[in-house]
């Protein structure tokens, strides 16, 4: 277990989360393939682990949609079809226009993008949408995934909601995780991807909701018309 960081601060990680982080990146890097099954046993001796956690660990990821139970046969991967993909795209749709509602209305609890404290925040947001933009032009999946939803987290944090930061982000990751059984399939990624986070991140500085709106509408269907291209 981590030990005090340099602020004092105490990060604690069970190793149930541990596994499920390592298994959710394994999807996300295409390595656990959709449709492939294993058990606990497997993923038990391949982590020199217990049972116990590595159950809970799979239990959790079936909670979250990324992988499905079999009472007989294990655990195996969720595979998404595009119908779901638009599902979680239409999800998604509705929390961040919640969000920029919020904004608009200047709701209680929610970080005035005129205060110090939340400029400082958007700028490093926009540092990590700098990040995924040079991912996304790169073609670099894997790192463009792991900017991405960091991006997202840390963004949506500023709204002051944790229940609606935490369910974005696990609709991120399901989004993801659907457009990767797809886009792992192709051989060159760069001029695929979407590189919008800076912009969207300026839109929201400015205040200007109507601009962030345009951008998620573009970003969406863009999407869509990327994933429904690769649809078997």
């Amino acid at each position: 277990m981590p030990g005090p960081s340099g602020n004092g601060a105490v990060t604690r990680s069970t190793l149930r989360q541990q596994i499920a982080d390592a298994l959710r990146d394994e999807v996300l890097a295409g390595r656990l393939q959709p449709g492939q099954e294993f058990t606990v046993k497997e993923i038990a001796e391949q982590y020199g682990v217990s049972a116990t956690p590595v159950r809970e660990a799979l239990v959790d990821l079936s909670a979250q949609g990324l992988l499905e139970a079999d009472q007989h046969r294990g655990f195996r991967v969720h595979e998404y079809s595009a119908e779901d993909y638009r599902g979680i795209i239409e999800a998604r749709s509705l929390v961040t226009d919640g969000m920029f509602q919020a904004l608009d209305d200047g709701r209680k609890g929610y970080q005035e993008p005129g205060d110090p404290r939340t400029a400082a925040a958007l700028a490093g947001v926009r540092r990590r949408g700098e990040e995924a933009q040079r991912a996304a032009a790169a073609g670099d999946l894997t790192v463009l995934i792991g900017y991405d939803l960091r991006f997202w987290r840390e963004l949506s944090s500023l709204f002051g909601n944790p229940y609606l930061t935490d369910f974005l982000h696990r609709l991120r990751v399901q989004s993801w995780v659907c457009a990767v059984q797809r886009l792992r399939l192709l051989t060159e990624l760069r001029g695929e991807l979407w590189s919008g986070h800076t912009e969207l991140v300026d839109a929201l500085s400015r205040r200007d909701i109507a601009a962030a709106r345009s951008i998620i509408a573009a970003y969406n269907a863009h999407s869509l018309a990327l994933i429904e291209r690769l649809a078997p």
